[in-house]
C-alpha cells in the first residue's frame, strides 16, 4: 500500500479536494447497514471510499492506496471485529483513522480499554454531545444533537494514558468521542452519517482534511 500525503485544502473550498486530488478513504465494512451512508457522505464531500470487509486479510490491502481510513459500525464486539484491528495494528502511526461505533469501541479495545454492556442500550436516540471544540469537533457546535445506536460503551476509568475524551453525552455522561495524543486517530460512539446528527458533514470533513503522520 502506497501512503500518499496531500495537501490541506483551503477553508473557502466548496469540496475537500478536487476530483483530480480526492482523498481515498478505505472503508472497513463491518457488515452494516450504515456503511453505505459511510461511502455517500464521504463521496458528497470529494472523497473516494473503497470499501473492504471486515473478514478481509490485512494483506489485500497491499493492492490498495488509500490515504484515510473509516472503521465502520457493525454489530458485535470489539474483540471481534477482525480487520479493524488488524488494520490499527498496522497503520495507526502512519494513516488517519476514524472509527463509528463500533470502530470506535475497536480503537479503545486496541490501545487497551474496555468496552461494557450498557444499562441502557439506545436506538435511535438523539442526544446532546458536549465537545472540546477541537480536531474533528473544529467549528462545531456545543452542544449538537447526534443519533445513537449501541449497548455497549467504553469504561472510562480503563481509557490508557494515550487516549483523551473528546466528548461526551449531555444526558447520561457516556463517553462519545476519544482521540489519540500522539497520533491522528479518532473515535466517535454516535453516528456522524445518519440525518439526526447534526454537523456530520463537518466532523467527516474535518476529518478528511487531517494531514498524514509521514
Amino acid at each position: 500500500m502506497k501512503i500518499k500525503q496531500y495537501q490541506e485544502c483551503s477553508a473557502g473550498d466548496e469540496q475537500v479536494c478536487s476530483s483530480n486530488s480526492a482523498v481515498k478513504v478505505l472503508v472497513v465494512d463491518c457488515y452494516d447497514s450504515f456503511t453505505y451512508n459511510l461511502c455517500q457522505q464521504t463521496g458528497s464531500l470529494g472523497a473516494e471510499p473503497v470499501v473492504l470487509k471486515n473478514d478481509t486479510s490485512i494483506e489485500e490491502l497491499e493492492e490498495i492506496d488509500f490515504e484515510r481510513i473509516l472503521l465502520s459500525p457493525g454489530p458485535g464486539k470489539p474483540e471481534d471485529s477482525m480487520l479493524c484491528l488488524d488494520v490499527l495494528e498496522k497503520y495507526h502511526k502512519s494513516v488517519p483513522i476514524l472509527g463509528i461505533c463500533l470502530g470506535h469501541q475497536a480503537i479503545v479495545h486496541f490501545f487497551g480499554g474496555k468496552v461494557v454492556r450498557t444499562n441502557r442500550p439506545v436506538h435511535g436516540m438523539a442526544s446532546e454531545i458536549i465537545h472540546n471544540s477541537s480536531g474533528i469537533f473544529s467549528d462545531v457546535k456545543s452542544p449538537f444533537k447526534a443519533a445513537r445506536y449501541h449497548s455497549l460503551a467504553v469504561f472510562e476509568e480503563t481509557l490508557p494514558d494515550c487516549l483523551s475524551v473528546t466528548a461526551r453525552s449531555a444526558d447520561d455522561g457516556t463517553v462519545m468521542a476519544v482521540s489519540h495524543k500522539n497520533y491522528p486517530v479518532f473515535g466517535l460512539q454516535f453516528h456522524p452519517e445518519s440525518i439526526i446528527t447534526e454537523s456530520g458533514d463537518k466532523i467527516i470533513e474535518n476529518f478528511l482534511r487531517t494531514g498524514s503522520v509521514l
